[in-house]
């Protein structure tokens, strides 16, 4: 059976409700920048999609063809995950707005534990090749984001900042901040739900805030 860090790792990806604490260790991942609006119509943000999913797919089925990984095992594909702030002039706005058009983000999906960054070199090359999509974008990056608080948000991307309200108040009655710096801790999000075939009032995202003592 396909190993699936979903449910081998339920701490890191089905928090309940209410907010919690977790630690999170280091985590690679493939990653693609980019900013603006993420509904944009064949925008960066779709494009970076394509990147990341024929990346992604390109690994997992490298079992099918010539290239061995070592190391390699069967798994499910993690989901999509997404790290966002804002920027007006080229400086960070404090909190989170939801102003679509001032929207920097770093689009990622956890990488396997063997993949190393030569091994995702020779996937975004043989997925350019095989796809005939650029996907030169794609990197890897590791994330150390240490003690966070999470909290699950059921409903539409819209409605994310009365759960934020919450998950922040959780954090501070912790004697805690949150720990965002938009370098290398993020507003992190989750994405448990596929928009195209879930109903907004249903879909499922993980948001996850890095913390630190106050």
């Amino acid at each position: 059976m396909a190993f699936d860090y979903k449910k081998a790792y339920k701490e890191f990806y089905l928090p309940a409700k209410t907010p919690s604490l977790v630690t999170v260790p280091p985590i690679n991942y493939i990653a693609v920048r980019g900013k603006g609006d993420p509904n944009e119509d064949k925008g960066a943000y779709m494009e970076a999609m394509q990147i990341l999913y024929g990346v992604a797919y390109t690994l997992k089925m490298s079992k099918m063809g010539g290239h061995r990984i070592e190391g390699y095992f069967d798994y499910v594909v993690p989901p999509l995950e997404g790290f966002w702030w804002e920027e007006v002039d080229g400086k960070v706005v404090p909190g989170f707005n939801y102003e679509k058009a001032h929207l920097q983000w770093i689009s990622l999906i956890r990488l396997p534990e063997f993949v190393t960054k030569a091994e995702l070199d020779w996937a975004v090359a043989e997925a350019t090749r095989k796809k005939k999509v650029d996907c030169s974008k794609a990197e890897f990056l590791t994330v150390d984001e240490g003690l966070c608080a999470q909290v699950m948000h059921i409903g539409s991307y819209d409605e994310e900042p009365a759960t934020i309200e919450m998950l922040e108040h959780f954090i501070a009655e912790q004697g805690c901040v949150v720990d965002i710096d938009c370098v290398t801790h993020f507003h992190h999000e989750i994405y448990l739900s596929d928009p195209r075939k879930t109903e907004p009032s249903k879909c499922k995202t993980v948001i996850r805030y890095p913390i630190r003592k106050a």
